[in-house]
């Protein structure tokens, strides 16, 4: 009885969506005097609430024109946006703010898209340390981070002071690829009090039993908190993650007055870092092996804050200089 309620359900669901819906979206045109992208733009903010709107109706439009509208070449939204005001028969020189709107929800959408695909290449580029350029950007880091230490040698144990896990730190970039150093290398560079502090902080003895004479003598590779560049690589994985599902779309709609950048999603990035530290301070958790346990309940805390779609994850720290966030 169950499943036949479940399949009558999906049904009337089925019916909904192709018939009645199409009817009432008719209705409403003709009342209204407006189609559905024009009432979209005059009855939403912009932002998250009016791009993920335009998105969805352009995706799911039955003319082919729309659909594709959300994958074009950003060289083409104008022409884009163009085509549509003919398709709907919209004078633009008495719906002016119409095309305005439509031109930055769209430069949002294709923005997100492009953004994924540049963070996907960045993650499937793995490290070669044969590449000049990879090595200047792994020393980089160190000299960012232990600026008053001189690194004894491109493999040393002194890679664990920041957080790797062994001698050689390439071979803990193979899950994230270059993405994971870009982004602990611009957390370093762009916000460096606060990389600064959580390097310190996650250094610390956890216990307050242990003298700090005692933690001292302890190696940076058995540290009771976590491993800074590690855990910087797996938060790389979690931001990764929320963008490649669209769970992002809230915040970078909200915050990119048009495209989205690769280095709005490095902003990101630090401030995931900066609030997991706080949110590994507050869960307590006993040791190390608590941290996917922790990481879960953080990766939720996140996505139900982005189901918000006023939702900002906005940076509170230096790299908000770079005046990309749109308040």
């Amino acid at each position: 009885m169950k499943h036949f309620l479940r399949v009558l359900t999906q049904f009337f669901l089925f019916l909904y969506c192709k018939c009645l819906w199409r009817g009432l979206k008719f209705v409403i045109r003709k009342v209204t005097g407006r189609c559905e992208l024009q009432r979209i733009c005059y009855n939403n903010k912009p932002g998250a609430h009016r791009t993920l709107k335009i998105e969805s109706s352009l995706k799911f439009s039955k003319n082919e024109l729309l659909q594709s509208a959300v994958s074009v070449h950003p060289d083409s939204v104008e022409k884009t946006i163009d085509d549509i005001m003919t398709l709907k028969k919209i004078n633009p020189d008495t719906n002016p703010q119409l095309g305005i709107s439509l031109q930055a929800s769209l430069f949002q959408i294709v923005g997100y898209r492009n953004l994924v695909l540049e963070v996907e290449k960045l993650r499937r580029e793995p490290y070669d340390c044969e590449n000049a350029e990879h090595e200047d950007m792994l020393l980089k880091l160190w000299k960012t981070l232990r600026p008053e230490t001189l690194l004894t040698g491109r493999i040393s144990k002194q890679w664990c002071e920041i957080g790797f896990q062994g001698s050689d730190p390439k071979t803990d970039f193979r899950g994230m690829g270059l993405l994971g150093l870009h982004n602990l290398l611009y957390f370093a560079e762009h916000d460096k009090a606060a990389a600064l502090q959580v390097l310190h902080d996650s250094l610390q003895p956890k216990h307050s039993k242990m003298s700090k004479a005692e933690w001292e003598k302890k190696k940076f590779d058995k540290a009771i908190g976590y491993s800074f560049a590690i855990v910087g690589i797996n938060i790389t994985d979690l931001a990764y993650a929320l963008l490649v599902s669209g769970s992002l779309k809230t915040h970078l709609y909200n915050i990119a007055p048009e495209m989205p950048s690769l280095a709005h999603f490095q902003q990101t990035f630090c401030y995931l870092m900066q609030e997991f530290h706080k949110f590994w301070t507050e869960e307590d958790p006993c040791d190390i092996m608590e941290f996917n346990r922790v990481r879960s309940k953080f990766h939720k805390r996140i996505l139900k804050q982005l189901k918000n779609p006023d939702m900002t994850l906005c940076p509170h720290f230096a790299a908000s200089d770079l005046h990309l966030v749109n308040l």
